[in-house]
């Protein structure tokens, strides 16, 4: 094998609780994680020329060390002594800096990647405990089904798969630095937790209106409050047939979760064709392996 093709698929977060801060710094966490069918294309091919060489179709990210696909190759060629070039080739439909794990979710599809391409014969759960060097979000890219994440991410516990529904997603105009939103984060005036434990029963169960009826995401006291145009398409979902609507990781996207796929679609006509959204997509829950 001399060339792979691979989905780097998007995440929502049903739920999202901020459990404590550890003394290094980094979070504790307990999210419901999803995967959506939104993908990046990631191509990954052997070279005789030494190194990594990155291509994207977006001109403003970086092609060499900056870029999470370019760690991740080097991380397993470094690890493995591997002497071939690779050159990856990134086609990026996944909002950037959106809270949907895009950037995550292409460095996990390179190390699965460069694992067939090269026979490493590492299992999925080796690869998860490399990935977590690469970004707390990495394992669940590479579980790529319903799931429990605690920890800062890594204490992965797979769910059942969520029920089938239409999804709209939408981002507005502005990019969210993740670092940013945590370190403005206060704890102690959090007053109100989503309930992990209900999500994760009304996932099990099958039950889509009780997982809608329990979403939350304790970040968004600190997003919504300095980009109230989150709230804005937040509000415009629910009133227009959405079961639940939320802000996915540390924003700002926003995704609304229908039973009806005429509802969903109205919803993605009207952000569609409004100001409030910059990135629309009309999409459902997908779990899947690589």
């Amino acid at each position: 094998m001399n060339r792979i093709s691979l989905k780097a698929m998007a995440k929502i977060n049903l739920g999202l609780d901020v459990v404590g801060k550890r003394p290094d710094g980094y979070h504790e966490l307990r999210m419901v994680m999803q995967m959506i069918n939104l993908y990046d294309k990631v191509n990954i091919e052997k070279t005789p020329k030494n190194g990594i060489q990155v291509e994207t179709n977006l001109s403003f990210l970086p092609v060499n060390e900056n870029n999470i696909v370019y760690k991740a190759a080097k991380l397993l060629m470094d690890e493995f002594h591997i002497q071939d070039g690779v050159k990856i080739s990134l086609e990026k439909h996944i909002p950037v800096a959106a809270g949907m794990a895009g950037g995550s979710s292409d460095g996990a599809a390179v190390l699965f990647g460069m694992n067939r391409l090269f026979n490493l014969r590492l299992n999925k759960r080796e690869l998860m405990a490399r990935g977590v060097r690469l970004g707390a979000d990495v394992p669940y890219c590479l579980l790529r089904t319903t799931a429990l994440s605690e920890g800062i991410g890594e204490i992965l516990t797979t769910l059942k798969p969520m029920p089938d529904c239409t999804i709209v997603v939408a981002k507005p105009a502005v990019s969210v630095s993740t670092k940013t939103v945590f370190g403005k984060l206060k704890l102690d005036e959090i007053r109100q937790h989503p309930d992990i434990d209900a999500i994760v029963r009304a996932i099990n169960d099958g039950d889509l209106g009780a997982i809608a009826d329990h979403m939350g995401n304790v970040l968004e006291t600190v997003t919504i409050r300095d980009y109230p145009v989150i709230g804005e398409i937040k509000e415009l979902m629910k009133t227009m047939g959405a079961r639940g609507a939320l802000m996915s990781g540390s924003g700002p996207t926003v995704f609304g979760i229908f039973d009806d796929e005429a509802a969903a679609k109205n919803v993605w006509s009207a952000l569609k064709n409004g100001s409030l959204a910059r990135q629309v997509f009309l999409t459902r829950p997908v779990n899947v392996s690589q």
